[in-house]
């Protein structure tokens, strides 16, 4: 399906090569859409370490409260550029209350004091309006969540912790080395049936494992791409986040124009191409002939197979996925898939959801009601639901029958909506098993809680698929079985009046006398020590698993309610991971209450009179003293930065983990003042530890990465111990020194 090409290519007139005569691979990288579009928003002078500045900005309701208030704590007067505040998540309030819709009226507020873009809930989810509105071939968007991919619209989007949106607020730049851009080579054509999550998963699954794009640009090319309708381009590309991969472009053409023709921006196309005797640094040939309908198994999008081939044998892949599961969930509950197989060998699904910014589109909600027409999808346990991705896309619906055809079939159309993608909408039962087109299906991310003795199963698969499916009764069915010619997409017709009437605009013209509007849940972020010369941290979270989600960092779900409120949410830190995390955090951070105090624990007192013994100089009394988790690879999957602010809250000051999953987590870590390290043999700590780290803060300043650290062990023992950070840039370190983010820019105002 995908072939990967490690070396770099050059791309000449549709095809790959692996030489051009006179071309230089130094100068032909800059003949990429990725480079000219990066280059154009550098700030710096040094091409190889960028210094970004964003056409504007995005956010829903699970961040952009932190954020600004980061930003007015940084010194923040106004938005510097358009900045959207979507309210698509926290549109259910799941523990009851006020507390989401406060939120939404402090986003009103913000929007009017600054000069902001406010969505009203249900309206439209974050992405769906940023590609009909915010788009432009050339743009660059940053967005505080990590499927910010606009690369099929021609506008390379990237998906950040709240920090870097912070940093844009106050007028900096967004730092990073020159990513390497890998070229992604459509041919063929899709076959009846097949959809766009299909080629994602088929991505995802190739990649994600060996890390082959990971933090790099994603470049799609080719004549196949030009087969593909805007809806699949938009479908398949906000999916490349799972790869791991920086951002995406796509090239355009007159589909791209089309698609911007009508939803009245035609000013807002124009064409996009690699220049011929473009290079990259590698390559994906991705053709579309050989792309199946596809299906990714619990508990993660590359768990990702031909349905045909679980068809054949699924007792066997439904019992690695199964066990598979079990060991990521370590005993808590017990995940059983084998049991959805009946006497004939058939798969039965409990419930079937098409949803978000992958799901929910135009084309996949008409291919879904085509289906379905004048089916039934049976009135035994399962059941199906479907949420459009926006307001304009529900009134399409309506107006040209998709909306009758489903909801007469025996599905429930909802409002525009992300829920389901992240746990708070359409939560399965215990021991169910959900088939959704959706983003993600990593542990927790179907509302259930391991930790209470309740698990359910996500698989993830095309809306076709899952429209098949459903007209089976719930018998796990892939759509070629049923479509035999090419779904045809009806006339889409964009009603602009919709967002006209209902979207605050107030981009330019800010009104800095209008006051916040605060509910008491929302609550300024607690101040944070700066980095004190020595450092001394407590293991009290020790993670084997080879990933470690931001999901199981901080659950979502029902605790988003409380995003709001930092000590609040902080509570649920690990929580449907490591439990007994929240207390032991709490008795490190009142022990260095204690010590500010003037009073040293005794069990400090030990560990300094060991390192003492050691000869290891050492000044308890002007000494922070944190906690720490080890991981040995944290943060794959959401850009929320609360997986790293919660850990700070509770008086986190370094994680320790063999690779960190993506840029973003790490970033946040930096941001919060949490120091990043990385150990190369993790063997070396244990759960309990005491770690002192002599001269952190000099070593960070002077920009060496060679740090002095030692373990102090429960037998008394003291071994030292190699620890590094990593490539780091200069803005960063003084950031770590700080103590956060807000410390920083505080310096400044």
């Amino acid at each position: 399906m995908i072939e990967k090409i490690s070396h770099g290519v050059f791309y000449l007139q549709g095809r790959t090569v692996q030489y051009i005569a006179g071309e230089k691979p130094e100068e032909a990288r800059k003949k990429t859409m990725a480079w000219k579009i990066l280059s154009a928003h550098n700030q710096g002078t040094d091409p190889g370490n960028l210094h970004l500045r964003f056409d504007s900005l995005t956010s829903h309701d699970i961040t952009y409260v932190g954020i600004i208030q980061t930003a007015r704590a940084s010194g923040m007067k106004k938005f510097p550029m358009p900045y959207v505040l979507t309210n698509c998540h926290n549109s259910l309030c799941a523990v009851g209350g006020t507390i989401n819709e406060d939120d939404h009226q402090f986003a009103l507020s913000a929007a009017h004091k600054y000069g902001g873009i406010y969505v009203p809930p249900c309206l439209a989810v974050i992405h769906s309006y940023n590609r009909e509105m915010m788009t432009g071939c050339g743009r660059m968007i940053l967005g505080s969540d990590s499927h910010t991919r606009y690369g099929a619209l021609g506008t390379m989007g990237i998906g950040e912790g709240g920090g870097e949106l912070a940093k844009q607020l106050v007028g900096r730049t967004y730092d990073l080395a020159r990513p390497e851009v890998v070229l992604v080579h459509v041919t063929g054509a899709l076959k009846s049936g097949v959809g766009p999550q299909d080629v994602a998963l088929a991505l995802v699954r190739a990649v994600y494992a060996d890390g082959f794009v990971k933090n790099k640009v994603l470049e799609f090319a080719g004549p196949g791409v030009h087969g593909l309708s805007q809806d699949e381009r938009n479908g398949i590309d906000v999916m490349t986040t799972e790869t791991t991969c920086l951002s995406s472009i796509w090239e355009t053409d007159e589909v791209t124009e089309e698609y911007y023709s009508k939803h009245m921006r035609p000013d807002d196309y124009r064409k996009l191409e690699p220049e011929d005797g473009a290079y990259y640094d590698s390559c994906l040939e991705l053709n579309l002939d050989e792309i199946p309908c596809m299906i990714a198994l619990p508990m993660h999008p590359s768990y990702a197979l031909p349905i045909h081939e679980l068809q054949k044998d699924p007792e066997k892949y439904l019992k690695e996925a199964e066990d598979r599961a079990n060991r990521q969930l370590n005993g808590k509950v017990t995940m059983n898939l084998v049991s959805k197989i009946d006497e004939s060998g058939r798969i039965h699904v409990d419930q079937g959801v098409i949803a978000g910014c992958s799901g929910g589109t135009y084309e996949n909600i008409c291919a879904a009601a085509q289906i379905l027409k004048g089916q039934d999808c049976g009135n035994g346990e399962f059941k199906m639901s479907v949420y459009p991705d926006s307001m304009p896309t529900y009134k399409a619906l309506v107006e040209n029958g998709a909306v009758s055809d489903l909801i007469s079939a025996g599905a429930v159309f909802r409002e525009a909506f992300c829920g389901p993608c992240f746990g708070a909408g359409d939560t399965p039962a215990n021991g169910e098993l959900s088939i959704r087109h959706s983003t993600r299906n990593f542990p927790n991310r179907e509302g259930s809680k391991p930790t209470e003795g309740q698990i359910a199963g996500v698989a993830l698969m095309d809306a076709r698929s899952i429209a098949a499916t459903a007209r089976n009764g719930g018998i796990l069915t892939a759509a070629d079985e049923i479509v035999e010619e090419p779904l045809q997409a009806l006339p889409y017709h964009f009603d602009a009046g919709i967002y006209a009437r209902r979207v605050y605009d107030g981009w330019n013209h800010p009104e800095p006398d209008y006051e916040l509007r605060f509910g008491p849940n929302i609550k300024d972020w607690p101040e944070q020590p700066a980095l004190s010369d020595d450092l001394l941290v407590k293991i009290v979270s020790y993670i084997t698993d080879p990933v470690t989600t931001t999901d199981e960092l901080i659950p979502s779900g029902e605790t988003s309610s409380y995003r709001s409120n930092p000590l609040r949410l902080a509570q649920f830190t690990l929580s449907r991971r490591d439990p007994a995390y929240v207390g032991k955090a709490e008795a490190v951070q009142k022990a260095d209450a204690d010590r500010k105090a003037g009073t040293l624990s005794e069990e400090l007192k030990q560990v300094y009179q060991k390192l003492s013994d050691h000869g290891i100089a050492n000044d308890p009394m002007h000494t922070n003293f944190g906690s720490a988790i080890f991981a040995n690879k944290p943060g794959d999957g959401s850009a929320r930065e609360q997986a790293a602010s919660c850990q700070r809250v509770l008086g986190g000051a370094a994680n320790f983990a063999v690779s960190y999953a993506t840029k973003r987590y790490r970033t946040n870590c930096i941001n919060w003042g949490i120091l990043p390290f990385l150990i190369e043999k993790p063997e070396e700590i244990e759960n309990s530890d005491y770690i002192f780290l002599k001269g952190v803060r000099n070593s960070l300043e002077e920009g060496n990465d060679h740090y002095q650290a030692f373990a102090v062990k429960a037998d008394g023992s003291v071994k030292e111990i190699a620890v590094h950070l990593g490539a780091t840039e200069m803005e960063e370190r003084e950031i770590l020194s700080d103590g956060c983010l807000i410390n920083h820019y505080r310096k400044t105002i």
